[in-house]
């Protein structure tokens, strides 16, 4: 199998260590500069260039993207999507994930635990976010940065406001984020593949700092990870739609919060701790997946005209409760349940005897007019009671 790692640094560890496995497992392995590959788009022939000659097409890629070239990297790793070469990890879950607002975002909507976050735009707002975050000390987050770079812990809302007023002026966004005052200073991160966590630590900030990132120092150490942190962080790589990624959480008093999904995690503090062979893991499971890449459902199947995929809710009181797949006569409405989404499960390719409850969600696939008539006017949404934040007391106060 011929393996494109995309890279800028063929001497950095990760790298090294990922040819290393490849070769060992008698794979054809190149480390490509992803900025010297040229994308060349004719009809019905995507290509890549490379020094001005037709790029050796792989059976498949490992994106190594950094944070600095996140928008031409995702363009080359699409690229290679249109070209139908695996990649275990798409561009749409690295630009998902290297945004640290849009992925918490995109996992708020779904079943997995969060450090409570606002993003401000506009300066008279940061009071009142700061005091829906929980107040100070309050964690202030760059949009893009990687190992702990752009992350300033404020431990007064005067602080906190003139930090994010500063960053401001000169044009960049922040986060304002809930300090999890049980987790200061560590981490735990789960490496997962696939759909399995391969192997876990837990990062440990080392004297005043409060980073616990490898880079800055912080001491990495092995762990047993806790089931519930395992599901955790399987199910947000799933949802960033990443096969290999670090999935960073803070460990709570409610549980895992997940702070980052990281689309090109290190392997050096990884394996030091472990002493795994995370990288061959990694050869393994692409080479597993060759015959059978993940695809983008909604570009390929929605080309059929009159067809498309939806996410069908069956509300309480629905005729279909009670109803096994098979009764609902959904099948010969030219209508097939890809999954079925019931609470905090995914049953992949349902069989007709099952039974449908209320509150499933139904994602589908079939012709459009006919999904159209079985989708139930939406609920309106009731908003959720959020306890009123407290105001700290301080000393020389009473309460």
């Amino acid at each position: 199998m011929h393996i494109v790692i995309l890279s800028r640094s063929h001497a950095c560890y990760s790298t090294r260590r990922l040819v290393e496995a490849a070769k060992l497992r008698g794979h054809d392995v190149s480390v490509e500069d992803t900025l010297r590959l040229t994308i060349d788009l004719a009809h019905g022939d995507p290509d890549l260039y490379q020094k001005g000659k037709p790029l050796n097409i792989p059976d498949a890629i490992l994106p190594r993207i950094g944070a600095s070239i996140t928008s031409y990297g995702t363009s080359v790793v699409r690229q290679f999507e249109q070209m139908e070469v695996y990649t275990p990890n798409t561009a749409t879950g690295i630009s998902n994930s290297r945004d640290k607002l849009r992925s918490l975002q995109i996992l708020s909507r779904h079943d997995i635990g969060i450090p409570t976050t606002a993003f401000v735009y506009d300066k008279r707002d940061v009071q009142d976010a700061l005091e829906r975050v929980g107040g100070a000390p309050v964690i202030i987050k760059l949009l893009e940065g990687t190992q702990g770079v752009g992350v300033i812990l404020a431990d007064k809302p005067e602080i906190a406001k003139a930090i994010v007023e500063t960053l401001h002026s000169t044009q960049q966004q922040v986060l304002l984020q809930k300090f999890v005052a049980e987790s200061k200073g560590k981490d735990v991160r789960a490496f997962v593949i696939g759909d399995r966590v391969v192997a876990a630590i837990r990062r440990t900030a080392q004297g005043q700092e409060f980073r616990s990132n490898v880079h800055r120092g912080g001491k990495a150490e092995v762990i047993d990870l806790d089931p519930v942190y395992t599901k955790t962080a399987i199910r947000a790589a799933q949802i960033m739609g990443l096969r290999v990624c670090g999935v960073d959480m803070l460990e709570g008093a409610d549980g895992p919060q997940v702070m980052e999904v990281n689309s090109s995690p290190g392997l050096e503090g990884i394996e030091g701790a472990t002493g795994l062979d995370i990288a061959g893991a990694i050869i393994d499971h692409i080479a597993d997946q060759v015959k059978l890449p993940e695809i983008d459902i909604r570009q390929r199947l929605t080309v059929s005209r009159g067809y498309g995929v939806a996410d069908i809710f069956i509300p309480e009181g629905s005729h279909f409760i009670g109803q096994t797949i098979g009764a609902t006569g959904l099948r010969e409405q030219d209508v097939v349940i890809l999954t079925l989404r019931r609470e905090a499960g995914v049953i992949s390719n349902p069989r007709a005897a099952r039974v449908l409850q209320a509150n499933d969600n139904l994602l589908c696939y079939g012709k459009v007019e006919n999904m159209k008539s079985l989708m139930p006017d939406r609920p309106k949404r009731q908003r959720k009671l959020k306890p009123l934040p407290t105001t700290p007391v301080t000393e020389g106060t009473t309460a």
